[in-house]
């Protein structure tokens, strides 16, 4: 089986900026992880990001209320013929328990990495282009100097506070993505549409291409129907939608 790119287009707010949250969340945990100064930069800029969306947007609500809307589809396939009983248990279980982590983050999630005067300074500093660097931050200059074992654990008081979010999202979007079976479809002359049931409301679509085909998906779409536009890949102009028909899989996400 030949190997393929995942697209992902998110189909309401909600999915969409957990999807956000994911991707900075696994930026920080990358570099976290190197040791070089610069790695720590990219994660304090993936820290700072993450607390600017969750200023923005009231997300301890917004991650309750998926997480209740799972439970609550759960337990209406509970009792459905071929339904695996400890499978199913083992899922419940994973969504109590984020919903109590999320539920003991006292106030607002990231208010602590918010209302610290060090990361403000670097934060107020991000806003200009090359603001960040040494003589603009000494104190930022002189943190980045220090041995990584030091860094590690100033970014992990900062971090564990919100923690539980990366994890709930995680589970979340994990239900999402395995909510349903990948379809194989052809994109006649590079283009493919479709309507979307609405009485089984898409939380996000997946879309599989195999890494033989120089193309990529321009996705557009709503709660009732989307559009892919497989465009060439070009180093040079502007990209152009493929005149052949191209084979991909696809994953309405329902869960």
């Amino acid at each position: 089986m030949s190997q393929e790119m995942i697209f992902e287009h998110p189909l309401n707010e909600r999915i969409r900026t957990f999807l956000r949250l994911e991707h900075l969340f696994e930026k920080v945990d990358y570099f976290v992880a190197q040791s070089a100064h610069w790695s720590t930069r990219a994660a304090l800029d993936g820290l700072l990001d993450i607390v600017t969306i969750t200023a923005r947007a009231d997300i301890k609500t917004e991650l309750l209320k998926e997480i209740d809307r799972n439970l609550s589809t759960l337990a209406r396939v509970r009792h459905q013929p071929g339904v695996d009983q400890s499978a199913l248990k083992e899922v419940v279980d994973g969504l109590e328990q984020a919903a109590a982590s999320i539920h003991d983050i006292p106030g607002q999630i990231g208010s602590k990495a918010r209302d610290d005067d060090f990361l403000k300074a670097i934060a107020q500093r991000n806003s200009i282009p090359g603001g960040a660097c040494s003589f603009d931050v000494p104190l930022y200059h002189h943190f980045l100097t220090q041995p990584i074992e030091q860094r590690r654990a100033r970014m992990a008081g900062w971090t564990d506070e919100i923690q539980p979010v990366s994890e709930a999202i995680r589970l979340v979007l994990s239900l999402a993505r395995t909510s349903a079976t990948p379809r194989q479809l052809i994109a006649p002359e590079g283009f493919f549409q479709e309507a979307l049931d609405l009485q089984v409301p898409a939380q996000l679509i997946r879309v599989g291409i195999g890494l033989e085909w120089a193309v990529y998906p321009e996705i557009s779409g709503h709660k009732n129907r989307f559009s892919l536009r497989f465009m060439e890949a070009s180093t040079a102009g502007r990209p152009v939608q493929s005149s052949e028909d191209v084979p991909f899989k696809l994953t309405c996400c329902v869960f």
